[in-house]
């Protein structure tokens, strides 16, 4: 599936809400990045908010997360249904993430397995927060260690976000990583948070 139902459904939601009187007014960049954003929520392939900010001619995060909230309040009231966007998961993430960082598949499958089981505990953090500590933690335990900082930049996530969503997950990481990836003693070795 390519790029353009995205752009499609992008499109009707923005003639949607082009059509009510409130949106006159409002910054049509981030109006437009929102649309975006709720296309691809729709479309089962979820960006972040900051992915969709840097093709938004300028838009900013905050102005795209105000832009969602009309758009859906507005789409809400016109239908009187609530828009239906689909949960997000951390795993919606983490194959496109690991890609950026060039991981091996075994790490990939390591990753995804773990984030799969991490959904198990109440870890209260954005799954894009999960996504990137788990992959933090999956390259500490391989040969090709990452820094966080480069982590960083391929999920957009913050260093010190990345941290305290590790320091969350570090409890149960012998229940999260796949023990075929990882022994109880190599897990020994990672840093405590």
């Amino acid at each position: 599936m390519g790029l353009l139902p995205l752009k499609d459904r992008a499109n009707e939601i923005y003639k949607k809400v082009e059509d009510q009187k409130s949106s006159r007014g409002r910054n049509q960049d981030a109006l437009l990045a929102a649309c975006l954003y709720i296309a691809c929520r729709q479309e089962d392939k979820p960006r972040t908010v900051k992915e969709i900010c840097s093709v938004a001619n300028g838009a900013t995060k905050k102005e795209i997360g105000r832009a969602k909230e009309y758009i859906v309040k507005q789409l809400g009231l016109e239908t009187g249904q609530s828009v239906e966007m689909g949960a997000i998961h951390a795993g919606d993430f983490m194959r496109r993430f690991c890609s950026n960082l060039g991981m091996n598949n075994q790490a990939v499958k390591a990753a995804q397995e773990a984030v799969q089981k991490s959904e198990e505990f109440d870890i209260r953090r954005s799954p894009i927060s999960i996504a990137a500590a788990v992959i933090y933690i999956i390259t500490q335990l391989s040969d090709d260690k990452k820094p966080l900082k480069d982590i960083s930049v391929a999920t957009g996530v913050a260093e010190g976000t990345i941290r305290n969503s590790y320091k969350d997950l570090y409890p149960h990481v012998s229940k999260i990583i796949p023990n075929w990836y990882a022994k109880e003693e190599d897990l020994k070795n990672l840093c405590s948070p």
